[in-house]
């Protein structure tokens, strides 16, 4: 069979498949081509590709002649109708985010799997693209944050006098937010983080953080890693104890996202108003809404000398490792649908595969899309 990778839209420095995984998809009984310059932006050229195996070809002629295209964002409706009927498409759709453009894909008729909705059990921990992406926007959050914040992150002694270490405050301890907490350790930051989830406390505080605790929150384990609607109640007392360590944070960095569903306000415009000058707060919600208040999607402002970057999309900014890890979660994938004898099967008994396939015969099966679309 035959895998296609399409270049990705002008906004994304990523590719779906890097080179190093070509013969692993080689060995599984998988062609793979390559749109031209499709890795270019992630720093892996056409020639890299034909090293280890892969063609190079244009984009229509991977979408008519693949049996299996891969990319990381959704086709548009045009490219969406040249891939063959009873072909597969794999890609991270945000069925929940965007229902209305996953029924529009779905009309073409082929079968499409959601890599983002793979769901969060250990077996599929090697598929989770959620995770793998979260990793790197935890990372570059925090080096972002640095490189805009206008003093030192760690302590320093030095003859002109000490430099205290910046107060790093986490909203959301997910992977992103653990991966935030190491680095802003890394850094020499003081860190305090904020989670719902009691249960992750340990996590925090083995990474050196501090958990800041408030009681009474709605039961977010079974939610993959997402955060989940609060009573009033807890949302007041939330914002209370948040508005406490905000008025003395430096670098704030937001994670927190509801499926489907508006971000929840964290950070109000009055505890911006609190903070010093020079101060940053990072928001990886932006996309939805954003967990600060004065979040603007998409755009780095300066609100009363506090800088506030939107940014859902930082793993584009490390593409050449965001792309790596995103095409081992696409082989781990794959490998479901292969046997011993390299036989290709769709096995719907198994829970990922059943869980991902979001449309098939130009019909949404995906039920929380469905949902959302009112079907």
């Amino acid at each position: 069979m035959k895998i296609g990778v399409i270049k990705e839209p002008s906004y994304e420095n990523r590719v779906a498949i890097t080179p190093d995984v070509v013969d692993p998809l080689k060995k599984l009984g998988f062609t793979v081509s390559v749109e031209t310059t499709a890795g270019d932006n992630a720093f892996f050229s056409d020639q890299d590709y034909k090293d280890v195996g892969a063609t190079v070809e244009s984009k229509d002629a991977i979408l008519s002649g693949s049996d299996i295209v891969v990319s990381i964002h959704t086709l548009d409706e045009a490219s969406a109708k040249k891939i063959g009927k009873d072909k597969i498409y794999i890609a991270t759709l945000s069925p929940l985010a965007f229902p209305k453009k996953v029924k529009e894909v779905a009309s073409a008729s082929f079968k499409i799997f959601s890599m983002d909705t793979i769901p969060r059990i250990t077996r599929a921990q090697s598929m989770d693209v959620l995770s793998s992406q979260a990793t790197v926007s935890g990372y570059k959050a925090v080096l972002l944050a640095a490189s805009n914040y206008s003093r030192f992150f760690p302590m320093l002694t030095t003859a002109a006098g000490t430099i205290t270490p910046a107060r790093v405050l986490i909203l959301g301890a997910g992977v992103a937010g653990l991966q935030a907490i190491a680095t802003s350790r890394r850094l020499g930051a003081v860190v305090d983080v904020f989670d719902t989830r009691p249960e992750v406390k340990e996590q925090c505080m083995s990474l050196g953080a501090k958990f800041v605790e408030v009681e009474g929150a709605a039961d977010a384990s079974n939610t993959g890693g997402y955060a989940v609607e609060q009573t009033e109640d807890y949302q007041r007392r939330q914002k209370e104890a948040i508005a406490k360590y905000a008025e003395k944070a430096d670098i704030i960095i937001t994670t927190a996202l509801i499926p489907g569903k508006k971000a929840p306000v964290l950070i109000t415009k009055a505890m911006v108003d609190t903070m010093r000058q020079g101060s940053v707060i990072v928001d990886l919600a932006a996309v939805n809404g954003g967990n600060c208040e004065v979040t603007e999607n998409d755009k780095t402002i300066v609100y009363k000398g506090i800088t506030v970057i939107g940014n859902s999309n930082l793993q584009s900014t490390q593409p050449m490792d965001a792309s790596k890890m995103y095409a081992k979660n696409i082989v781990n994938f794959l490998k479901l649908f292969v046997n011993k004898e390299k036989q290709f099967n769709i096995n719907l008994e198994d829970e990922i595969i059943n869980a991902c396939m979001i449309a098939e015969n130009g019909v949404v099966r995906h039920k929380p899309t469905l949902a959302l679309l009112g079907e």
